[in-house]
């Protein structure tokens, strides 16, 4: 979705600000008279530069460079949508869960704007975000499968609206994401680990290491990433030290086995899912690890197989970014809920803590 300064009929609109982790974002979007979202501007900055040397984010690092540059990126995103505050419906900001010093730094933000402006704040919880960004983009409908693999978080979740989440599976140790990073830093591959791991294995035998698949055909729909992290370490001890082959072929079998398990753990989620919330409309992924061609092309032939679509968002919007804050944001503001200036920072925040979250009618 490209920025488009001539939004005709827009019902609401609202700035969304980022600054959970080590992406400082603000975007503006809009929702027309029925229902269509677009995206008007969109601006990300990464730190990915200021915290590689430490191969892992800083957070007084992270907090600072959000800081820095914060004031601007807004400024841009709201140039770039060829809007101003006075056109804005209500300022949305990501309060948690994430880094305390940058989470403040947004919502200190959020807070002088919406008290300058007198426009509503919006706290929105960033695993919201992530779990509504399908409706963002492909405008689904409720209730749907959610795999949302972000950052520290890998979470199974049945998606029965705004506010209404159930969990069916989670993980009980790391999460991909974390796996991902700590076999690209074991095997000396860059920041961010994900994507190196997923670059290197293009090349790798992923049938060379007999790698477990921790959980495989459990009851339960979580995941366990801890054993397959400390089975790669072994092999690579084992043949240390490694050529650029093995590296490729340790990186193609680890992501090989972790793709076997989100299926498996995926298709056990589907399983329970009528219990809670009835037929899904959609298998839907989101989060940084969404990103990944693997991991999404073997969900698309699950969800094929279970007779559903299945949605992942533009790589772009995979990873942190405003426009998802936005939106979040504007479904909650549809439906009357905003936040007063005493709204919290939250370093932990569960997704399934939103739906008791006290809320303060709009208008």
């Amino acid at each position: 979705m490209s920025p488009d300064q001539g939004v005709p009929r827009v019902q609401k609109t609202v700035l969304g600000i980022e600054t959970t982790c080590d992406e400082t974002a603000a975007a503006v979007v809009s929702v027309d008279e029925e229902g269509g979202a677009q995206i008007r501007a969109n601006e990300v900055l990464s730190q990915i530069a200021e915290h590689a040397a430490y191969g892992g984010v800083v957070p007084e690092i992270a907090a600072r460079a959000h800081v820095e540059v914060l004031d601007r990126l807004i400024a841009r995103a709201l140039d770039r949508a060829g809007t101003g505050f006075r056109d804005l419906d209500g300022i949305a900001v990501a309060a948690g869960p994430g880094l305390i010093g940058g989470v403040l730094v947004g919502l200190v933000t959020a807070k002088t704007l919406a008290l300058v402006t007198r426009k509503p704040l919006l706290a929105v919880n960033h695993l919201e975000a992530h779990a509504l960004t399908a409706r963002l983009t492909d405008g689904i409908a409720f209730p749907y499968l959610l795999l949302l693999v972000s950052g520290g978080h890998t979470q199974l979740v049945a998606v029965r609206g705004v506010g209404d989440y159930v969990r069916l599976g989670s993980t009980v140790d790391d999460a991909i994401g974390e796996a991902f990073d700590k076999v690209a830093k074991l095997l000396g591959l860059g920041y961010p680990g994900g994507p190196e791991v997923e670059r290197v294995a293009e090349a790798g035998d992923p049938e060379r290491f007999a790698l477990p698949r921790p959980m495989l055909g459990r009851r339960e729909a979580d995941f366990s990433l801890s054993g397959l992290k400390t089975a790669v370490r072994i092999q690579a001890e084992r043949i240390a030290p490694l050529a650029e082959r093995d590296v490729a072929d340790l990186c193609a079998s680890f992501q090989a086995a972790v793709v076997d398990v989100v299926v498996d753990r995926a298709r056990v989620a589907l399983r329970a899912f009528s219990d809670v919330a009835g037929r899904p409309t959609a298998l839907v992924a989101a989060g940084g690890v969404a990103a990944n061609g693997a991991v999404r092309r073997a969900l698309a032939s699950l969800a094929g197989e279970a007779g559903l679509s299945f949605v992942a968002p533009p790589l772009p919007l995979c990873g942190d970014n405003g426009a998802m804050i936005a939106w979040a944001g504007l479904e909650r503001l549809r439906l009357g809920l905003v936040d007063d200036l005493t709204a919290p920072a939250r370093p932990r925040w569960p997704l399934a803590a939103a739906p008791a979250r006290a809320a303060v009618p709009a208008g």
